[in-house]
């Protein structure tokens, strides 16, 4: 496997690339983490080795970097913050697996080893699209029928969630959880509305309505 370890510690970082290259991997380490960071985006790699902390930018922030970047290869943090809350952190930053120091290097490697049988998973589109509604996710722009469609954040949010998962039903429910991150019933109207709202800027210009309301259930788009 193509390996990438980013670790500050010089001793270390020299043993676990020693050792992963006795093992037959091939191996690039990077001491800094503004370097490890490019380095990441530019190259291929099965799996990355992350220390938490690193000169330059933090372990964290890295991974949360990539993981906005849409960047999937399985990383494994190496740290010596070993508490519950960092590893919870590390895991809920993007993180695959998380290793505290000391630790012994037939673990490492099996670990390494699992996270390389993983099957990898295919990327997500760029693109969402119904009918003549387009939605590019890296430029956050929306068109519909080549004419650019201005959305504020919760709608374009609603709207993507709408999209992801065309042909089928949402309920208010599902809409509240996965948009406002609410977990109960609120008592209000608030899906009803930016609903409202949303048709106003993607159907009511046009010929054809794209959101349908299911009465009784909630709303989707069943466009092709």
């Amino acid at each position: 496997m193509k390996i990438l370890v980013i670790e500050d510690d010089k001793t270390t970082g020299a043993y676990i690339s020693d050792g992963l290259r006795q093992e037959g991997h091939s191996v690039d380490l990077f001491t800094n983490g503004a370097d490890g960071l490019i380095q990441a985006s530019i190259g291929q790699y099965d799996v990355m080795i992350v220390d938490r902390m690193l000169p330059g930018i933090d372990g964290i922030s890295l991974v949360k970097t990539l993981r906005g970047t849409r960047n999937r290869t399985p990383v494994l943090f190496l740290t010596s913050l070993g508490g519950v809350d960092d590893r919870i952190e590390g895991l809920n930053a993007g993180g695959d697996d998380y290793l505290v120091k000391p630790f012994a290097f037939g673990e490492l490697s099996a670990r390494i080893a699992a996270l390389g049988r993983r099957p990898q998973l295919q990327d997500e589109p760029v693109t969402l699209k119904a009918a003549d509604l387009e939605m590019n996710l890296l430029t956050r722009k929306v068109t519909r029928a080549g004419q650019a469609i201005d959305l504020l954040p919760r709608e374009f949010a609603l709207l993507e969630h709408l999209l992801r998962r065309k042909g089928r039903v949402q309920t208010r429910t599902m809409l509240m959880e996965a948009v406002w991150d609410i977990h109960y019933d609120p008592m209000t109207n608030v899906v009803d509305t930016h609903i409202s709202r949303l048709r106003g800027k993607v159907d009511k210009p046009f010929d054809k309505d794209l959101i349908e309301t299911v009465r009784g259930s909630g709303y989707r788009i069943d466009a092709p």
